[in-house]
């Protein structure tokens, strides 16, 4: 009640004044008729004895404020009303009048005066309905033009999510970013914020007005040209995130976003929002919790060791050379072929650490054993992750020999010059696409992780681990990056099937997944990262049609081009044998070891890597197909 404002009391005296002025006014023309007409004011004329006159008019005044209030014509943000609420508003008058002659009709109400006439009652009934929404109408464009007086300064035009305490800092950072002539965000210019509680509607924080719900955000984007969205509430749970954020995504808007709680950044007590605001990216519209580990158990794994992170300029590798910094080692060793990527990293890490951080960038290849033997003799890694690998899956069906001599071969070979060097742990990284493999690619990292168990079976001094995930977004081999390229360049979205689906996870995440099994694992195992539920890739397209502030199939079409070679729809994570156990990690699960057959699995790698070496494409698939028994190679 506290909220039923005088502005909402002051609307419902100007109706209770607009019905009854409209009352005496049809009375007075009626009473100007029958006088015409030389009616004595008896009651068998049309107008109305004054005493039924105040009778009808309290009736139909209190129907009338109860209907309309049904109608929710008193909790309207004027700024949004629109036919739908007009016609609400004609229908709540509609019906006030309805039940006020119904009472008056049937019921004895002629002890106290007379039932109006017809001639009284429809003209009263239209002038009011059109009096309701006509004041309604001249309302919300007088409000319109109070509200936009001064409001003339340059800037983004900017709309905020959530009217709590988080947009109260942020717009008190943006009031004093207009005070700082270096600073980027002085041009962002605040035009409204919206909020599902309707107790703040229409209430305001630091002068800005709470404007309506997070329902409205299409409707006040487009009606006050609003530019870019900030979406601030940083304690909203991931299905209130995604639901919210899926409806800016129908604006044509830039969206940016305050962290969650856990993530803020706090300076002195006080966390400076407006310079942690970030632009939203794919995985904020995936719908799951963000993955936790635990930093201690990792921090504790890596700190004084040596690591060695082979495919260290990759999408992967790259990662866990940047987390594995953050925990101290003794000294990171990065090996890549591709020294471009070798050299951003190297770059990078120079820049965040300097002299603090003991790395060394050499250019190698996991195929060359020698040259890996002389790396590993030299440095004597503590822990190897090796993320080296090919893993384009068309790529790879096109050429399956190159798949399985860096694959199979380049995992073989460091594998074995860990247990040589007694490295203490070896962590493969393997995809979900190994779990029945459709594909070359996926058939190669099942036989890395088939090395990986042998290796586990000889009792070494070395700890041999498998990784086991799924799509990574913004990895070298996710679609993100394809699909932005051709959103950017005004070119379709292709999409391979409208009902393909992928599990998904971001390169954090895969990398903290790596780090703590690194640190859990005993030996032989595959962890696995429960990655929630899956994800339709076309829903993944369109989410990011509409980031771009574009609508799908009409601004950006979206073309389904057919499964191509060894791709299928859906990917597992466990295969039917391995089982399940749990971590102490909720969200790391352990696949059982499958025990290998050593003696049958060495002598069909050998021939298998003579037929690479030939560069016999066919016998190499099939070579691969009878080391692998899961692999269904589809050729479409």
């Amino acid at each position: 009640m506290s909220r039923f404002n005088t502005r909402k009391i002051a609307v419902m005296i100007i109706d209770a004044l607009m019905l009854v002025s409209l009352g005496i006014l049809v009375n007075l023309v009626l009473m100007w008729v029958d006088i015409y007409n030389n009616v004595t004011p008896d009651g068998s004329g049309f107008c109305l004895p004054w005493s039924t006159l105040t009778l009808v008019l309290g009736i139909e005044a209190m129907f009338c404020f109860f209907s309309l209030f049904v109608a929710g014509a008193y909790s309207f943000v004027w700024r949004l009303l629109s036919k739908r609420k007009y016609l609400a508003c004609a229908l709540g008058v509609t019906a006030g009048m309805m039940i006020s002659v119904a009472l008056l009709t049937f019921f004895d109400v002629r002890k106290f005066a007379e039932i109006p006439p017809l001639a009284f009652i429809i003209p009263h009934y239209l002038l009011t309905l059109c009096g309701t929404v006509t004041l309604r109408a001249v309302l919300k464009t007088a409000f319109l033009r109070f509200t936009e007086v001064g409001r003339e300064e340059s800037g983004e035009r900017t709309l905020i999510v959530g009217a709590g305490r988080a947009s109260m800092m942020l717009l008190s950072d943006i009031e004093n970013a207009k005070n700082d002539p270096n600073n980027p965000s002085r041009n962002i210019l605040p035009v409204g914020l919206v909020d599902d509680d309707r107790t703040k509607y229409g209430s305001k924080i630091k002068g800005v007005s709470v404007l309506g719900s997070t329902e409205d955000i299409p409707k006040l984007c487009e009606q006050y040209s609003i530019s870019l969205i900030v979406f601030a509430i940083p304690s909203a749970s991931e299905e209130e995130r995604k639901e919210i954020l899926s409806l800016c995504s129908q604006t044509k808007c830039k969206i940016k976003m305050v962290p969650y709680l856990s993530q803020l950044l706090f300076d002195d007590n006080h966390p400076q929002l407006l310079n942690q605001v970030k632009d939203i990216n794919i995985e904020d519209l995936l719908g799951r919790d963000s993955i936790s580990f635990d930093r201690e158990v990792i921090r504790e794994f890596i700190k004084d060791k040596t690591l060695m992170v082979t495919g260290g300029g990759g999408s992967i590798g790259s990662e866990l050379v940047r987390q594995i910094a953050n925990y101290n080692p003794k000294k990171i060793i990065i090996v890549d072929i591709y020294e471009n990527n070798a050299y951003d990293i190297q770059q990078e890490l120079l820049l965040e650490h300097g002299t603090d951080l003991d790395v060394v960038t050499l250019i190698a290849s996991v195929r060359d054993y020698d040259k890996m033997d002389l790396i590993m003799r030299k440095y004597r890694p503590d822990v190897v992750f090796h993320a080296a690998a090919h893993k384009h899956v068309p790529l790879m069906e096109t050429s399956p020999e190159e798949a399985v001599k860096n694959n199979i071969f380049g995992t073989y070979n460091m594998a074995t010059l860990a247990e040589k060097y007694e490295v203490q742990k070896f962590i493969m990284i393997s995809t979900d696409k190994a779990v029945n493999p459709t594909n070359v690619m996926g058939a190669t990292k099942r036989c890395c992780e088939m090395i990986v168990q042998y290796k586990s079976q000889q009792g070494s001094k070395t700890e041999f681990v498998t990784t086991r995930f799924g799509n990574v977004l913004g990895s070298n081999g996710s679609v993100i990056p394809l699909f932005r390229r051709q959103i950017e360049s005004g070119k379709p979205v292709t999409v391979t099937h409208p009902d393909i689906i992928r599990y998904f996870m971001t390169i954090p995440e895969a990398v903290s997944l790596v780090l703590q099994a690194g640190a859990m694992a005993n030996g032989g195992e595959i962890f696995v990262l429960d990655m929630g539920d899956p994800v339709k890739i076309t829903t993944l397209a369109e989410n990011l049609i509409r980031m771009y502030g574009k609508v799908p199939y009409r601004d950006v079409e979206i073309k389904f081009t057919g499964l191509r070679p060894g791709e299928k729809l859906f990917e597992e994570l466990l295969m039917n044998e391995e089982g399940l156990k749990s971590t102490a990690n909720k969200k790391i699960f352990i696949g059982n070891q499958i025990a290998i057959d050593e003696e049958d699995l060495l002598k069909k790698l050998g021939t298998l890597k003579a037929a690479a070496e030939e560069n016999d494409s066919e016998k190499t698939v099939e070579i691969l197909s009878d080391i692998v028994p899961t692999f269904n190679h589809k050729v479409n």
